[in-house]
């Protein structure tokens, strides 16, 4: 093959149709179109998208008038999809979250009201205020994409992605999270305060008129890059150190701090979310450093702490911290660089 062959081979492959590449583009100017609208908070906003793509859900946690509502608003406008909010309150019951069967008279027979729960995006606004038999309403849809009621079982649009918030200050009137529950969670998300700029920023932008965001994407699209997602090579070093992260979270130490570790759930998280990380950062291939980005999310509410931990005011993140610093990140060579962009 000549000189002049090989370079029409290479621009006619640059041509042809790279799954990978596309999301990667189509993801960028979703988060742009967001950024649009929401004010600082990048790392949620890409937690959110990582959390869409691997198909997971989101806890938040952070105090209220931090854009919480307003990022999965903005999100489904510009992903395209149907976005219902639930506000949970003590007198909830499951039937008002996943809907229930309604006699008709007129008829004689029964009929199915669905619940809100059959959306794409669904914010349920202060969870713990519901008691547990609530939460658990969840529990199906978020791990079986489908709800019962009665004899038969109702699937739940695709992609479907639970945001719950809670609010960290209060406790009169809440119910804590059952453990069962807080694993069904792909990500636990702390919000902090923005920075001095970014809320000089959003106190400007109130004195305007509100920008809307534009639509960007469909959720077919979206599932489109799903499975572009799924493509992304993991080497088995990765893997390794994924589980190494969550094996280590179990090792009480000599401050016996943990009283129980993370599941394997955790590394699979870890895994899965590294993956559509990795595809939003322009690589068709995981690297350890995405688990690594990622470890604190994925595993902080996944550690269930000891007395002496609380007792000495330590909570998970001071946990997790010693165990990114005890478990050693492998170094992978790269032989070539292959990125989505670029001649």
């Amino acid at each position: 093959m000549t000189h002049e062959d090989r370079r029409l081979h290479a621009l006619d492959s640059r041509q042809e149709p790279n799954p990978s590449r596309d999301a990667h583009d189509a993801l960028e100017t979703a988060l742009f179109e967001i950024k649009r609208v929401i004010v600082g908070q990048e790392a949620m906003l890409e937690r959110v998208l990582v959390a869409l793509l691997a198909g997971g859900h989101v806890l938040l946690e952070g105090v209220p008038g931090l854009a919480k509502t307003l990022t999965v608003k903005t999100v489904a406008d510009v992903l395209g999809g149907s976005f219902k909010r639930l506000q949970f309150t003590p007198d909830l019951v499951p039937a008002d979250l996943v809907g229930t069967r309604i006699y008709r008279p007129d008829s004689g027979g029964f009929d199915t009201e669905l619940g809100p729960v059959f959306c794409n995006f669904l914010l349920a606004d202060e969870i713990n205020r519901a008691p547990a038999k609530v939460q658990s309403a969840l529990l199906e849809v978020m791990q079986e994409r489908q709800v019962t009621i009665g004899h038969d079982t109702h699937t739940v649009p695709a992609p479907f992605l639970v945001l719950a918030t809670q609010n960290p200050i209060e406790s009169e009137g809440t119910y804590p999270l059952p453990e069962a529950q807080v694993d069904r969670f792909m990500f636990k998300l702390v919000v902090d305060y923005p920075t001095h700029r970014d809320e000089v920023s959003v106190v400007e932008r109130s004195l305007e008129t509100t920008t809307h965001a534009r639509q960007v994407l469909t959720p077919e699209k979206l599932s489109e890059h799903q499975r572009a997602a799924g493509t992304v090579y993991v080497d088995r070093r990765v893997m390794e150190y994924a589980v190494a992260l969550t094996t280590a979270t179990r090792d009480p130490g000599e401050e016996n701090w943990v009283e129980f570790g993370a599941s394997p759930r955790g590394s699979i998280n870890l895994i899965h979310a590294g993956r559509a990380l990795a595809l939003l950062r322009g690589r068709d291939y995981m690297l350890p450093v995405d688990v690594r980005d990622l470890a604190r999310d994925v595993l902080r509410h996944r550690i269930v702490l000891t007395y002496e931990a609380l007792a000495a005011g330590v909570d998970s993140d001071r946990v997790l911290d010693d165990v990114l610093e005890r478990v050693p990140m492998p170094r992978i060579e790269l032989a070539q660089e292959r990125p989505f962009y670029g001649a």
